[in-house]
């Protein structure tokens, strides 16, 4: 990849000189007598001195810690390394720093209500529900979960357990029973909260027949605590009458005795969040995160790659079982505006989030690439019918953005803002490569390798490559590296997940390249990449060319075992109306060959009615992957829609040559 490809956005010299990671890189020439001139050479010396770094970043960014430590970095390997050995901090108070009538949240929901909290409010909400938690006997290390919507009283319950040193987890209300009891049933939470009902693309949804069950089957807990979404308190109230174990949100604050809000120092390493893996291929591993690498991490990707400062309104598209309302969350420690949605992104209309984005007046805006796709091809051009006056940068995640998606964005959403695709994922609860406001944008990359971040593209051979795809690994260690997975004792799954491939290095999973001036292009999962011929395909190249055909609203790709070899079958779901003919079949096949190579074309193009998706909204391959080769799902519960799977069931065109 040349650098002479054309940016589609670039910031001007005086931009860059105004951004935090600019103050940043000046700041350690000051203090390191270096003359680093660009972001290249920052990132390169925050690896290379990777403790001066992160030192520098923990007091940059003023974390609250009762000890910092004279230590940075004890047992330099991974897994097993150590940050902050000696330190002690409250991830929650780091977050409540700020308590003042500056609006903190802002809760929006699908049905048009809305409400907000200042940061004030915030505390004093915390400093109720933790006195609350304290008097049902919730200490430090205790498990609390939530099975909430993306409201105001979930960010309140997170911050409430982790100012007593407890951890939280959490998922989003759409999950059928088994998933819930597949994460929680697992680490056994002694409290859990809980929503009666959400809204979700014009439908209220009843969850008490679920928390009845979960109540049932998880021993573990001792107190429900029913916070009221969809119906008033008294209703609320009235239906839990019969629920064992069960109270509402008032009921259970109106009884604790008033108490002060204090907040239990910990260890760094000391376990925040359970997180949990998609699970479409067993149950989901329990991912156990620490309180002080999550915060730093996150501290440097809002204020650094992200920009973000108290006058900020960020905003991300996000449920509570998707590690990024974690990262959103995280943004109260740099004192911005947050905005919680709940509901589908198109009800009552395609255009609904801008709507909302230009009441709000939100300049950080994040989704994901498929939600962008999606505007794109139902025509949606916010730039004709919006304001958007204070955007300056839209986030995306989730899978890679194609080409054609951030063109779309540049020519139809806003011309002059930082366009980052974002990629990392739950097993680091943040990125490996991301944004940076004082670099140029190119189509289909991500702008940079994080900070302090030692990320790589190893070739076969393990050898470090540039310009070349292979697999994307991190050869050193970092501070929000997992602490480890729940139950599992001798640390054998969690190196299993991470370092089979190169002990003692970090290898994500990802199929990558690292191009010429920095950037990163992600080209899908490694174990989904495709084999014909065995010339390793990503699939993010075939769906980036088949998103340019009109007729398809969606797609998934996956290697067919055929003979000796593979062969690619593309599925395809089209506009209401279009049938699947010869003529545009050889359409799509003449699209990927002229952009492409003959390799990448489908031996076979199939009609779907549905693609199956995890919860958060992912394509899942290797479910598809083993449907047709008639190998069993282990776990469908980690799908939004399971019975999709039954459409690549005995397919008849699969058998034929």
């Amino acid at each position: 990849m040349s650098n002479s490809k054309q940016p589609l956005w670039q910031p001007s010299p005086e931009a860059v000189a105004s951004t935090q990671m600019d103050q940043f890189r000046r700041l350690v020439n000051e203090r390191f007598r270096t003359e680093l001139e660009d972001y290249d050479a920052l990132h390169r010396w925050t690896v290379e001195n990777r403790e001066d770094f992160w030192k520098l970043l923990w007091d940059h960014t003023g974390v609250l810690a009762s000890e910092r430590g004279d230590t940075v970095l004890e047992n330099d390997e991974m897994p097993g390394a150590r940050w902050f050995p000696g330190a002690r901090l409250n991830f929650a108070e780091n977050l409540l720093r700020f308590r003042d009538d500056r609006t903190a949240l802002v809760e929006r929901l699908e049905n048009g209500s809305r409400r907000e909290l200042t940061y004030a409010g915030l505390f004093a909400r915390v400093e109720r529900l933790a006195a609350a938690l304290a008097e049902q006997g919730v200490e430090q290390g205790d498990r609390v979960a939530g099975f909430m919507p993306n409201v105001i009283d979930t960010v309140v319950a997170m911050l409430a357990t982790t100012s007593l040193g407890a951890i939280w987890t959490s998922c989003s209300p759409d999950f059928g029973i088994n998933g819930v009891l597949d994460r929680f049933g697992q680490v056994e939470p002694k409290v859990l909260f809980a929503c009666e009902g959400y809204f979700y693309n014009g439908k209220t949804i009843d969850s008490l027949p679920r928390i009845g069950e979960i109540a049932a089957r998880i021993e573990s807990i001792e107190k429900i605590v029913m916070v009221p979404v969809a119906r008033s308190a008294e209703d609320t109230a009235a239906a839990i009458a019969e629920l064992p174990r069960a109270l509402t949100l008032e009921q259970f604050v109106a009884g604790a005795p008033e108490r002060p809000l204090t907040f239990v120092q910990t260890e760094f390493n000391h376990p925040l969040y359970i997180m949990y893996s998609s699970g479409t291929t067993g149950v989901p591993k329990c991912i156990v995160h620490g309180a002080g690498g999550t915060l730093l991490q996150h501290l440097k990707e809002h204020r650094l790659h992200c920009d973000l400062d108290r006058d900020d309104i960020l905003f991300y598209f996000t449920t509570c079982g998707w590690m990024m309302w974690n990262w959103l969350v995280s943004g109260l420690a740099c004192g911005a505006t947050l905005v919680l949605f709940d509901g589908s992104p198109f009800y009552p209309a395609p255009e609904s989030l801008w709507d909302m984005a230009d009441e709000e007046g939100i300049s950080v805006f994040g989704t994901s690439a498929k939600y962008i796709a999606a505007l794109e091809k139902a025509g949606i051009k916010p730039r004709e019918s919006h304001n958007l006056e204070r955007l300056r940068a839209v986030l995306s995640t989730g899978s890679p953005l194609a080409h054609e998606g951030f063109r779309y964005v540049y020519r139809d959403i806003k011309a002059d803002l930082c366009l980052s695709s974002i990629s990392g994922g739950t097993d680091i609860i943040s990125c490996f490569a991301l944004g940076n406001p004082a670099l140029p944008v190119y189509a289909g990359e991500l702008q940079c390798r994080g900070l302090g971040m030692a990320v790589e593209v190893w070739d076969d051979d393990g050898q470090p490559v540039i310009g070349e795809k292979g697999e994307l690994v991190c050869s050193r260690s970092f501070p929000c590296m997992p602490v480890g997975f729940w139950n599992d004792p001798d640390g054998a799954k969690y190196r299993a997940a991470y370092f089979e491939n190169w002990p003692g290095v970090w290898a994500h999973g990802d199929y990558a390249e690292i191009t010429g001036h920095g950037g990163v292009i992600i080209y899908g999962r490694s174990d989904a990449v495709l084999n014909p011929g065995g010339v390793r395909i990503g699939t993010a190249e075939i769906y980036r060319q088949v998103e340019k055909v009109e007729e398809v609203l969606d797609s998934i790709c996956i290697g067919q075992e055929w003979g000796d070899d593979v062969r690619v079958i593309l599925f395809v779901v089209l506009r209401e109306g279009v049938e699947l003919d010869d003529e545009l079949v050889q359409k799509i096949r003449s699209t990927i060959r002229a952009n492409t190579t003959p390799r990448h074309v489908p031996a076979k193009v199939i009609q779907v009615a549905d693609i199956p998706r995890t919860i958060s909204g992912k394509i899942v391959e290797l479910a598809v992957r083993n449907v047709i080769h008639g190998k069993p799902v282990k776990n469908q519960e980690a799908l939004a829609n399971p019975e999709a799977l039954k459409l690549y069931e005995n397919l008849p065109e699969l058998a034929e040559g």
